[in-house]
This record gives C-alpha cells, sequence and structure tokens, in this order.
C-alpha cells in the first residue's frame, strides 16, 4: 500500500482515467446549475445529468472527475462518527454508452491494486444477486475469490424515480480486526468499521417505467463514485477521516487558538471535528457565492457557521475566531480548489461578519431566555415549554443542553419531548420541501437522433443559403409543416446564434420558393445543433428544401452591444467591489441586458456610479474587440475569466475588450466598444444571500432611458413651480419645511400627550392603597396608549394603570403596573388579560408592560370598570 498525499490521490486518479481516454472534467460549482431538483451538488454525477438524461451530448462519452459535494441530511452525525461530513470529494469516472462492466470493475480493480498498491486479499465486492454477469466479470475475469464477493439485493440497485437506474457494485476495504465488533458474521456491510465502502460502480442499464416496471436502455452508462476521505483513511493508516491530511491541519490550528489540545479527551475532539468539517462546507459554500441567510442553502451555511461557533465556545472561544483559521483550509485545498485561494480575504470577510452577528444574536437569546424563566417564575411553573425552547435553538441557535443548563439553574426543567416534537416537524416540512422528483428522463426523443452536422456562420453574417435537413412537430419526425403550424427546423448551414451563455437566440426568417417562415427562437439541440423554432407563415417549408436564412439585423446589433456592455459591466464590477464578484447568471436580451453576482450587501449610489462611468469610459475609449480561439490554459494564463454555466473544451474561445476585459465566450459581440454608444444601470436589487442583480440598458434603449428620466424632472419641475435646474433646491426646501411642520407638529402632541396624562392622574382611585387609573382613551393606536402611560409613570411612580382604545371593531389595551406593586402579586401582564376577556378578546405579557386586545368595544368602558376589582383580589383585600 503507497502512503499518499490527498492531492497526489486526486492527481492518481484523474491521470489513470485520462490514459484511458477519459476527458478530465473540472469540479464544478457546489450550485446546482440549471437543475431546480437539487439543493447542492451532493455527488460527482449531478454536473453531469444533461449527458445522462440525453438533453447534451458530452465531447467525450469517457469522463474523469473529482467534484466538490454537500450533503446536510446528517449534520447531527458529524463529529461523532468516523465518517460524517457535510463537505465531501468523490472521484468519480463515467461512460455514456461507452464503455461498461467489464472495463468499469477491471479499471478499478487496476486502480486500486497497482496504481495505489492495495492489497487484493483485503478487498471485497458486492454485487446484486441477480447480476450475473458483474459477479462472473469480478470472479473469473478479475480473480476475486468467490468468498470475498456478497450477494446483495436493494442495497446494490440505484434507482431514484423514473428514469435510468441499474445494479451496483460496491468495493470494500477490510481494515482488520482492530477496527471489527468481533461478531462471527462480520463482513461487508457491517456496521462496524473493519470494513469500509471505499467506491461504488453503478451500471445504469435499465429505465424504470411510470408503472415500476423495468425495460433495457438502448444506451448504458456507468456511474462510479469513491469517496476521496474515504480512501485517504486507508492510504494515510488513520482510523478516521478527521486523522487525513484534509483535516489534521485544521484541527491542530483550532487547538493553538482554543489553547486546548486534539486527541486528549474524547467528549471534547467531538467539537474539533465540528469546527474542522463545518467551516470547510461554509468557506466552500462562501466561495462558490452562497452567503449566510435564512432560506435554502444560505439557511445551511448559517446553521454549519453557528454549529461551529457553539463547538467553539465549548472550547473556550467567546470571540469570533472562524474567519482566522480559513486560511488553513484555503492551504489544504487551494491546490486543486484554486477559488477558495483567490476568493480568501472575501470569505474571511463574510465569515468574521456573520461570527460577530451570531455572538449579537447569543446575547439576544441570552435576554429572552431570562425573561422565559422570569415568567414562569411569576407563574409558578417549572417547566420550561419544548416550543420555547425549540424557538430558541431554531431562531437564536441555542443548543438544548445550554438552555437545559440555565434551566437547571432556577431550578427548572425542559419540556424535551415538546422540543423533539418541534424539531421533527421542522424535519419533516423541509423532507417535504425536498421531495422534488430526482428521476432522469430517458425518453429522449427525436431530437437526439438529429447527428447530422449544422455549421454556425453567424460570427460573421447574417445571412446563408441554407437546406433544411430535418422537421420535427412535436416530437416527430415529419416531411414538411404547412402554413400555421409550429415546429423546429435543422439547417446544414444557419447564421442563427442558439441561445447560450445567456444570450438569447436570434430571430429572423427563412424563405424558399414555395414559403415564408418565421423564426421565433434558436436554441441548442442534444448534439448541439443550432435548432430553429418556426412558424410557417405561408406555402409549405419541405425537408430538402433550399432556404435563404435571414436573422434581423436589428435584433443582433441590440443582443451584440448588450453582450460586449455585460462583459464591461463585471470587470467594472471587479474593479470596484473587489475580485470575490463572480457571474452567477445572465439575460443578454435585445432591450436590456441582466446580470446576476456574488456580493454581500447593496450597492451604495456611489458605487453604481463608478460601476456606471468605468464602463462608459471604457465603451467611449472606442477600442476593438478581439476574438480568437486559444488553448484553455493559455487563455487562463492571460487572465480570461470563465462564465457561469458554461462546459470548456481544450479549445476555447476569448473575448478581449481593448486592454480593460478578456472572458472565455462563444457569444455574439461589437467590432469596437464604441459601437455600444451609451450604458446606463436601471436598478440595482438582491435576489437571495449574496447575489445581486444590475439591469441595465445600452445604445438606443439607454437613451430612450435617459429621455424618459428627462421627461420625469420636467414633470417634477412643474409639480414643484421651479425651472428644471432648481428642482434639487426647490425640494430640499419643501422637505425641510415640512420637517419643520412635523416637529411643530409633534411638540403638539406631546403637549396634548401630558395634559391627557395629567387629568388622567387627577382622576386615579385608591384602591387598597394602591393608585389605579384605568380609563378609555380614544383614537389611540397601542402606541400612543404606551406614550401616555409613559407620561403618567413619571406623575404616579407608584401605579396600576390599563387604558384602552378602540377602532372600528377592534380593541387594543396597555396595562403598566409599579416595580414596588409587582411584589403585592400585581401582574400588568395577568391584568390586561383578565380586562380584554371581558371585552371579546385576550392578550398577556411581562409583569411591568403588557398589551391586549379585543373584538367588541361596546365592552370596553365595563370592562375597564372591573379594573378597581380585579386590583383588589390580587393585593388580597
Amino acid at each position: 500500500m503507497k502512503r499518499m498525499t490527498a492531492q497526489q490521490i486526486r492527481n492518481a486518479y484523474k491521470q489513470f482515467f485520462a490514459e484511458r481516454g477519459h476527458l478530465v472534467f473540472p469540479s464544478a460549482s457546489l450550485v446546482p446549475h440549471d437543475d431546480p431538483t437539487l439543493l447542492w451538488i451532493n455527488a460527482g454525477m449531478a454536473p453531469l445529468k444533461p449527458y445522462f438524461d440525453g438533453r447534451e451530448i458530452p465531447e467525450k462519452p469517457r469522463i474523469v472527475s473529482v467534484q466538490k459535494c454537500i450533503r446536510t441530511n446528517d449534520i447531527e452525525n458529524v463529529g461523532y462518527t468516523a465518517r460524517h461530513q457535510t463537505m465531501f470529494e468523490m472521484l468519480g469516472n463515467f461512460s455514456f454508452g461507452d464503455y461498461f462492466k467489464a472495463e468499469a470493475i477491471r479499471w478499478a480493480w487496476e486502480f486500486l491494486t497497482q496504481t495505489l498498491a492495495l492489497e487484493p486479499a483485503r478487498l471485497y465486492a458486492t454485487v446484486h444477486r441477480e447480476d450475473e454477469e458483474a459477479l462472473r466479470i469480478w470472479h473469473e475475469d478479475v480473480g476475486l475469490p468467490r468468498d470475498h464477493i456478497v450477494l446483495g439485493d436493494e442495497d446494490n440497485f440505484w434507482e431514484i424515480g423514473e428514469g435510468p437506474c441499474g445494479p451496483c457494485s460496491e468495493i470494500y476495504y477490510d481494515r482488520g480486526e482492530p477496527y471489527g465488533c468481533g461478531a462471527p458474521d462480520c463482513g461487508p456491510g457491517c456496521d462496524c468499521d473493519r470494513f469500509l465502502e471505499i467506491w461504488n460502480l453503478v451500471f445504469t442499464q435499465y429505465n424504470k417505467e411510470a408503472d415500476g416496471s423495468y425495460t433495457p436502455l438502448p444506451k448504458k452508462n456507468i456511474d462510479t463514485g469513491m469517496g476521496l476521505e474515504r480512501i485517504a483513511s486507508v492510504l494515510q493508516d488513520v482510523p478516521n477521516n478527521f486523522e487525513t491530511d484534509l483535516f489534521r491541519p485544521l484541527l491542530a490550528a483550532t487547538a493553538q487558538l482554543a489553547g486546548v489540545p486534539y486527541g486528549a479527551d474524547k467528549q471534547r475532539d467531538v467539537h474539533f471535528k465540528i469546527i474542522a468539517d463545518h467551516l470547510r462546507t461554509v468557506v466552500f459554500g462562501v466561495s462558490d457565492g452562497v452567503l449566510p441567510g435564512n432560506e435554502g442553502r444560505s439557511y445551511i451555511i448559517r446553521r454549519l457557521l453557528r454549529r461551529a461557533v457553539r463547538s467553539g465556545r465549548r472550547l473556550g472561544m467567546e470571540r469570533p475566531f472562524l474567519f482566522e483559521l480559513a486560511p488553513v483550509v484555503a492551504e489544504v485545498m487551494g491546490e486543486e480548489y484554486p477559488e477558495v485561494r483567490e476568493k480568501l480575504e472575501f470569505i474571511q470577510r463574510v465569515v468574521r461578519t456573520e461570527e460577530e452577528r451570531f455572538h449579537e444574536t447569543l446575547a439576544e437569546g441570552e435576554a429572552l431566555l431570562a425573561d422565559i424563566i422570569e415568567q414562569l417564575r411569576q407563574r409558578g411553573e417549572t417547566v420550561l415549554p419544548g416550543a420555547d425552547a425549540f424557538r430558541l435553538y431554531d431562531t437564536f441557535g441555542f443548543p438544548l443542553d445550554l438552555t437545559e443548563e440555565t434551566a437547571r439553574e432556577h431550578g427548572l426543567e425542559v419540556d424535551r419531548a415538546g422540543f423533539e416534537q418541534e424539531l421533527a416537524a421542522q424535519r419533516e416540512r423541509a423532507r417535504a420541501a425536498r421531495q422534488t422528483p430526482e428521476g432522469m428522463n430517458a425518453d429522449r426523443g427525436v431530437l437526439e437522433t438529429l447527428t447530422v452536422e449544422s455549421r454556425f456562420v453567424g460570427y460573421t453574417q447574417l445571412q446563408a443559403a441554407a437546406h433544411v435537413t430535418a422537421l420535427v412537430r412535436g416530437n416527430t419526425a415529419v416531411e414538411q409543416l404547412a402554413a400555421g403550424e409550429e415546429g423546429e427546423v435543422l439547417l446544414d448551414v444557419t447564421p442563427f446564434y442558439a441561445e447560450s451563455g445567456g444570450q438569447l437566440g436570434d430571430r429572423g426568417h427563412l424563405q424558399s420558393a414555395s414559403a415564408e417562415v418565421e423564426v421565433l427562437d434558436v436554441k441548442k439541440a442534444p448534439h448541439g445543433q443550432p435548432l430553429h423554432r418556426v412558424r410557417v407563415r405561408r406555402g409549405v417549408l419541405r425537408r430538402g428544401d433550399e432556404v435563404q436564412a435571414q436573422v434581423s439585423s436589428a435584433w443582433r446589433r441590440d443582443i451584440i452591444k448588450n453582450h460586449t456592455a455585460t462583459h464591461l459591466l463585471h470587470k467594472a464590477l471587479r474593479e470596484v467591489l473587489g475580485q470575490h464578484v463572480a457571474q452567477a447568471g445572465s439575460l443578454v436580451a435585445d432591450q436590456r441586458l441582466r446580470f446576476d453576482f456574488s456580493h454581500f450587501g447593496p450597492l451604495s449610489a456611489e458605487e453604481l456610479a463608478e460601476v456606471e462611468r468605468r464602463v462608459n469610459d471604457a465603451i467611449w475609449r472606442d477600442e476593438p474587440v478581439e476574438i480568437f480561439e486559444t488553448d484553455l490554459d493559455q487563455a487562463k494564463a492571460m487572465g480570461a475569466m470563465a462564465l457561469f454555466g458554461e462546459k470548456y473544451g481544450q479549445r476555447v474561445r476569448v473575448v478581449k475588450a481593448g486592454d480593460y476585459s478578456i472572458e472565455l465566450c462563444g457569444g455574439c459581440h461589437v467590432e469596437r466598444t464604441g459601437v455600444i454608444g451609451l450604458f446606463q444601470i436601471v436598478s440595482e436589487t438582491g435576489i437571495g444571500a449574496g447575489v445581486r442583480r444590475i439591469e441595465a440598458v445600452t445604445g438606443r434603449w439607454a437613451y430612450a432611458h435617459v429621455r424618459a428620466r428627462e421627461a420625469l424632472l420636467q414633470q417634477v419641475a412643474q409639480v414643484l413651480k421651479a425651472p428644471a435646474g432648481e428642482v434639487l433646491a426647490r425640494a430640499e426646501r419643501t422637505v425641510e419645511e415640512l420637517r419643520q411642520l412635523e416637529r411643530e407638529l409633534a411638540a403638539a402632541r406631546a403637549r396634548l400627550q401630558r395634559n391627557l396624562a395629567a387629568d388622567l392622574a387627577s382622576q386615579a382611585e385608591q384602591v387598597c392603597g394602591v393608585p389605579v387609573v384605568a380609563a378609555v382613551v380614544p383614537g389611540q393606536d397601542a402606541d400612543g396608549l404606551r406614550r401616555t402611560i409613559d407620561e403618567l409613570r413619571t406623575l404616579l411612580p407608584s401605579h396600576v394603570i390599563v387604558l384602552g382604545s378602540s377602532e372600528g371593531d377592534r380593541v387594543v389595551l396597555v396595562a403598566a403596573v409599579s416595580k414596588d406593586l409587582q411584589a403585592r402579586k400585581l401582574h400588568a401582564g395577568q391584568l390586561v388579560k383578565q380586562v380584554a376577556q371581558l371585552a371579546g378578546g385576550s392578550g398577556g405579557g411581562r409583569p411591568d408592560l403588557a398589551q391586549a386586545g379585543g373584538k367588541d368595544p361596546a365592552k370596553l368602558p365595563a370592562a375597564l370598570q372591573k379594573v378597581a376589582e380585579f386590583v383588589r383580589a390580587a393585593a388580597g383585600e
């Protein structure tokens, strides 16, 4: 067995399969692209689903990858077991209709026993009991002893709903008796750590139909996955994933920060592992543009970060510390994932900000817990409700054990069963939200059969003579399309650009001797050809017809201005905001452009103005836009940026706008930046945690935008009765006059409030030696009643006050009890609740101040008359 670092394992795996004809596929972002069924990329095959289901055809039918993945369905197990992690790496080799079981099994065996030099005697395989082919290959071809092959059932069959599925073969490594449970039947699949599953080979050979039946696939696929952390633990001869070189530096750095050793206390070690695992996931999530938030992926990142902070507190770290450990993640993982190093400063900023906010939230949670405990004490109760404990846990990040510990200090216990019930309900809601069908449709349809070449000439010309090579209506190949019919058309030559990289497909028309055809849209067919969505306006279009294909020149002129402007905008954003800015989506249409990018907060007016200025400066320099092809590595060396969601081969197309912007792009662009004319930002908004969106216009649409704003300015000037040049001064003067009137009105209201309070104080009734004010105050909302009570408090230091008001069919009540009278068992929350019940409502609150509502205004005066009686009863006289 060779002792290898994680990076050596990655390199060896990619090299092994590259030598066997596999395209080395770079790790995709953790955020799925165009796949609403997934929250995160959770397996090596996930970014390749379009290849498995036939929506796209890969450049090569063999692919190898090392894919970063996130799974969070077992967060609570992290740190307590040897293998549970939220982020992991999956080594995978894939075949799409090319090689099958024989090659997949033989190459797996060769890689394990020769490249990694694992002892063959320690390797075992499981196969589905009906998969005689796999059994024969393992036993007869590879030579694995029969007693090292285990037959399985459902555990050896992979499927996710309708679509492609098939048997699988798992490879296990025997770590030896010291890792075992000692049971006589201990073997592959046992829950102990002796037999470690290191690789799963999935043989996708069937399609699961809607009725539950299985039919053979015409093209069989291979999907394999080997966990990097698991195989690293074997090759580095360590007992668990956390002892590998992927985690060990993080554990050591955490121990140094905390001032306590790792490995000396198993209970304490759990928190070291939680910090190491969760921080890795947070760092990679943020590097891929996911910022902490309250929904979806953002909530996962926030939750993991907060769990890590809590574990840090258990190790004695009461201050933000995770941001100090982020560079360790970048150092360990940066060779394979350079984006983590490149965005380190931004990642640290995000992590530190979130840590600081969470420490503030913890303080708020502690105050809320103290308030809950005080209310329980006032009511004489000894059990803190599970719902309250869950709210502390879910909203403020309070772990249950901290709530229990604090409650115990006050002689209380926590309703743990109620907490678990609330937690289970939340998990069920989350599960229901995740239950989107994830099956891959195997019905690839007639479009996949369209393999005839179509040559795109639209980079240099908008018109071309062409022949119709295929016609499709619905999901059926047809010989003709008649007037009024819609369908898809494939041409042998086309100037029409197919939608890609955010740029919309071209519009235009086709003209044949017998038909006039409108081109409504153009998208890529599975084999990459431009597929024209058309409507026949006149005549009949037939397969084989010669046509003149004409792109709308006005459409393309507007499109290319917006596309080049998008590149300039991307560059300007990175200059103004920082290098962490990364494209998260785009739309290049004729009338506007839209650009989504990663950033942690709204742009200021000054930042937006600076971005707009820089883009326009690049336009007005009127520099040439160069477009050329080169090798991917050479393009990256030149500083070219890759765009969101694009897959690149070894030869790439580079778009260089003067000396300002350089990106990899397959789209259409202006010849010089000056052609764009003018660039105007229309809006900047947030569309999710850590993702901002800018919408902008160029050229004639920018001119229209400026004219519309000028017209609006003229309208405002007319309203203010001022020349356009004096609108700002007039508006400022008007606003200041309004503010002065508001101040005068507020002062008048305050005088009225004091006078009202004085009148009410003079009407105070002595009940058992307690000054009681109970009155209807017309025309007040809850805030107004509270302000009146504040005034009364200054006039009556010792008091019981209950004020009520109504509007329509709604009653509002506010009560206050001074601290000296609370000792006489007078409680504002209980008092206002009693009064509210008489007015058809309910409420409650703190001992000193409480609010309630009612539904019957007619009963409000009588209810308030009962206050003295309630006070007398509570005071015990």
